[in-house]
C-alpha cells in the first residue's frame, strides 16, 4: 500500500510540475554546450533546482560547470547524477529529416538526462516532506560526461563520497533499468618526436615520427590476436601536416582501450605502450605518452536493478499521438532506422545475467565508491543511434520528453522504495561490499 501511495503523490507532482521541466530541458536543448562549456546548460538546471527547494553549492572538484543541490539533512543521502554536455556538430532542428544546423547538438539527450534527474529529485523531495521521511536528496551537476573526465575527477575528488545509493538514467530507445556492464576504457595519447630532413636529399639524417607512429600501429594490429575477446583497441592520427618530401619530425596517435573489465583493459593498455615505446627504439625517436582519462567498469548491483524494476512496473509508460508515431515512422525512413515499423514498446523484463555493452561512462568510476543504477527510457524511436542526429531530433520535441518524464517518475519511486525500507538498502550495500 505504501508503494502505491508513493506511486500516486509522485505522479501527481510530476504532473504539476511538468511544465517547468520541459521548459528546462528545452532551454539545454536551444543553447547546447560542449564538456567543460556549459555555462548556460548548468545554470539553468540549477536554477530549477533552487525552484523547487534546493541549496547549490559550484564548482566541485575544480569544474566551473559541477555543482550539488542539496535538501534535507542526514542518512540515507541518495545523490542523482544528472549530465547537460551537448556534442559537436551533432545540431539539428527539430524535424523528420536531416537539417544540421552547424552547431553542437544534443545527440546522446543530456538536455533530457539532467533534467530528468531534477524532476526525480524533485518529487522525490516532495514525499519526504509529506510522509515525514529522514534523509537528504543531492542532485549533482556531472560535466564533461562525452569526455569521459567529469565523473571521474569528481570521484577522485571524494564528492560522492557520503552517499548511501547513486541514482541516474540515459536516454536510448526503450524501457528498462540498465543491467549492463558499461566497458573500462583507457584513453591515451602517443606522441613521437624525431629529426627532419629532407627525404630526398639527406635522408639518412632524419628519423622520422611518421614511421614510429606506424610501426606502433602494425604492433597493435598482430597484438590483437594475443588479447581477450572483449578488448577492443582503436587508434586514429591526429596530426597528418607536412609535405611528403620532409621526414616528419612529430606524428601523433589516440588510442581507446577497453574491455568489460579494467584489469583486461590495464593489461592490454601497457601492451600498447610497449608497442609506442619499441617502435620509437626502432626509429630512432621519442615518445611521448599521455593518458587522457581512464574509467572502470559498470559493477552493477541485482537488489538495486531489482526494486528500481519494480518501481518501472508500477509507472505508465508514455503513450504516442499519431503526430509523434508519424515523426517516427518519417525519421525512420529517413535515417534509416531498423524497427521494422515497431516504433515504441514497453518495459522490457529484467536481464538475469548483467549485459556487456560495447560503450562506457565515467558512471562506471561511481559505481565502484557507492551503489549505483541507471535506467533506460525511450526518449527516442527503436533503432535510434546515439551520436546521431535523428537522436537529437527527437531530443528536442515531444518524444523525447516523454521518455524524460517517464524516466523521473520512475527514479523517484525507485529510491521512494529504498526509503521505505532500510533493510533492502543494508542489502544493496552487503552486495556492493563483496
Amino acid at each position: 500500500m505504501m508503494g502505491t501511495l508513493a506511486a500516486e503523490m509522485i505522479g501527481k507532482w510530476m504532473k504539476e510540475y511538468e511544465g517547468k521541466l520541459l521548459d528546462t530541458a528545452d532551454f539545454i536543448f536551444c543553447h547546447p554546450e560542449v564538456s567543460l562549456k556549459e555555462k548556460a546548460s548548468s545554470r539553468a538546471l540549477a536554477g530549477c533546482l533552487e525552484q523547487m527547494g534546493f541549496s547549490v553549492q559550484w564548482e566541485l572538484a575544480g569544474f566551473e560547470t559541477a555543482f550539488a543541490a542539496q535538501w534535507g539533512s542526514g542518512h540515507p543521502v541518495i545523490g542523482f547524477l544528472a549530465e547537460y554536455d551537448a556534442l559537436p556538430g551533432l545540431g539539428q532542428e527539430v524535424t523528420a529529416t536531416h537539417a544540421p544546423t552547424g552547431e553542437a547538438g544534443h545527440g546522446c539527450g543530456h538536455n533530457l538526462l539532467g533534467t530528468a534527474c531534477a524532476g526525480a529529485a524533485g518529487a522525490l523531495k516532495a514525499w519526504m516532506e509529506k510522509e515525514q521521511i529522514p534523509g537528504t536528496i543531492r542532485v549533482y551537476g556531472c560535466p564533461a560526461e562525452e569526455i569521459v573526465v567529469g565523473k571521474i575527477r569528481m570521484n577522485e575528488a571524494g564528492v560522492f563520497d557520503d552517499l548511501d545509493v547513486a541514482v541516474t538514467w540515459h536516454p536510448f530507445d526503450r524501457n528498462r533499468v540498465s543491467y549492463d556492464i558499461w566497458q573500462a576504457q583507457d584513453i591515451k595519447n602517443y606522441r613521437f618526436y624525431g629529426t627532419a630532413a629532407h627525404a630526398s636529399k639527406h635522408p639518412e639524417l632524419g628519423r622520422s615520427a611518421l614511421d614510429a607512429a606506424e610501426l606502433m600501429n602494425v604492433g597493435v594490429n598482430y597484438l590483437r590476436e594475443h588479447v581477450a575477446d572483449d578488448v577492443r583497441m582503436h587508434y586514429t592520427y591526429t596530426n597528418t601536416d607536412g609535405p611528403a618530401n620532409i621526414v616528419p619530425d612529430h606524428a601523433a596517435t589516440n588510442y581507446f582501450i577497453r574491455s568489460s573489465k579494467w584489469e583486461r583493459t590495464e593489461d592490454a593498455s601497457s601492451r600498447v605502450d610497449d608497442c609506442a615505446r619499441g617502435a620509437a627504439i626502432m626509429t630512432g625517436t621519442r615518445v611521448e605518452i599521455e593518458r587522457v582519462t581512464k574509467n572502470k567498469e559498470m559493477k552493477v548491483n541485482r537488489t538495486l536493478a531489482e526494486t528500481f524494476y519494480h518501481a518501472m512496473e508500477e509507472v505508465p509508460v508514455p503513450e504516442y499521438t499519431g503526430e509523434e508515431l508519424e515523426f517516427a515512422a518519417k525519421i525512420s525512413k529517413e535515417a534509416g532506422l531498423a524497427n521494422d515499423g515497431v516504433y515504441f514498446t514497453g518495459l522490457e523484463p529484467l536481464e538475469a545475467e548483467p549485459v556487456r555493452l560495447a560503450i562506457g561512462t565515467d558512471v562506471s568510476d561511481v559505481s565502484h565508491t557507492v551503489p549505483t543504477v541507471m535506467l533506460s527510457a525511450a526518449a527516442m524511436c527503436k533503432g535510434t543511434p546515439l551520436h546521431h542526429w535523428a537522436a537529437t531530433a527527437q531530443a528536442g520535441m515531444s518524444i523525447g520528453t516523454k521518455g524524460m518524464l517517464y524516466a523521473a517518475e520512475c527514479m523517484a519511486l525507485g529510491c521512494a522504495k529504498l526509503l521505505e525500507d532500510p533493510k533492502c538498502l543494508e542489502k544493496v550495500w552487503e552486495e556492493h561490499r563483496k
